[in-house]
């Protein structure tokens, strides 16, 4: 009898140690941080993310590879004139024929300006950045560069953006256009133009534009009427389909295929960054979302 008593004892305290044990081992367990989310892998040839706020890098890809920038080269051309000294965003510009002309020889992205209207320096920025009007990029290009001819000020402006890309840092990156239709020397890098873009993004009203889904202007005529300009949306789709994306600007083109320089802001913290050369409109976006996703978890 006394031997059963002691077995059952035995045999209680074993099983207390194993179930004791297993608690032990399973709070182990859940004290192990969960896995890191693992790099995705992205179409385009080329890709970079940074923490806005510290320039952390949070994604590379090829991050230092010069590609062609397409539209995206407007971030630049939206910094300079914003950059000019006493800017006045409600001078009037008025539409020339050789900006429309431009438009025409290039089968270039329009804003679809009319020419002899006066359009303010606000609404061509919104016509450069949301419907990426190249016609808008030559009114500005034309307006703030410097000559006494359109050629020369058009060369002075390509200049001023040259020379910003230096002040910046940015040893990867030449401009010789006012638009991104270039002459085969319109380059930069991923982690360039994601450099350029938190830049550019330091501005309030650059801020404002590239977060705007769509814009409608209100133009005044050559004969001194009002005309509302057809509706500019936005083309960056991650506008209506990521939460918390605030810009910045799409590109596309024969070489520089499909591009976009993208930002999102989380619990207060804004992860921005860049793809380019993906496959589609559809996957350059796929792309920015996947990097996106993996930015915030470094963050």
């Amino acid at each position: 009898m006394i031997t059963d008593i002691t077995g059952i004892r035995l045999r209680r305290a074993v099983a207390a140690a194993v179930t004791t044990g297993a608690v032990l081992a399973a709070g182990a367990v859940s004290a192990v941080p969960a896995q890191a989310a693992t790099k995705p892998s992205i179409a385009a040839k080329g890709g970079y993310a940074m923490n806005n706020a510290n320039g952390k890098s949070l994604y590379t890809k090829a991050a230092d590879t010069k590609l062609s920038t397409g539209s995206t080269t407007k971030i630049m051309t939206a910094k300079v004139v914003l950059g000019q000294k006493n800017l006045n965003l409600d001078s009037k510009v008025t539409i020339q024929k050789a900006y429309s002309d431009y438009i025409v020889s290039k089968n270039a992205s329009s804003a679809r300006l009319i020419v002899g209207d006066k359009v303010t320096v606000r609404q061509l920025l919104y016509g450069l950045m949301l419907p990426s009007g190249c016609d808008a990029a030559y009114a500005l290009a034309d307006k703030y560069g410097k000559g006494s001819t359109r050629s020369a000020r058009v060369k002075s402006f390509i200049s001023q953006m040259n020379s910003s890309a230096k002040s910046l840092g940015l040893k990867n990156t030449h401009f010789d256009s006012f638009d991104g239709i270039g002459n085969g020397k319109n380059y930069s890098t991923p982690r360039d133009l994601t450099k350029l873009a938190s830049s550019a993004m330091k501005s309030s009203t650059f801020r404002t534009v590239v977060k705007t889904k769509k814009y409608t202007a209100k133009t005044k005529t050559k004969s001194g009427g009002t005309r509302t300009m057809a509706a500019w949306n936005n083309t960056n789709t991650l506008l209506g389909s990521y939460s918390g994306a605030i810009g910045v600007k799409t590109g596309s083109g024969p070489e520089a295929k499909y591009c976009l320089v993208f930002a999102a802001t989380k619990k207060g913290k804004t992860v921005i960054g860049t793809v380019l050369a993906s496959t589609s409109t559809t996957q350059r976006a796929t792309d920015a979302k996947k990097i996106l996703n993996y930015g915030f978890t470094k963050v």
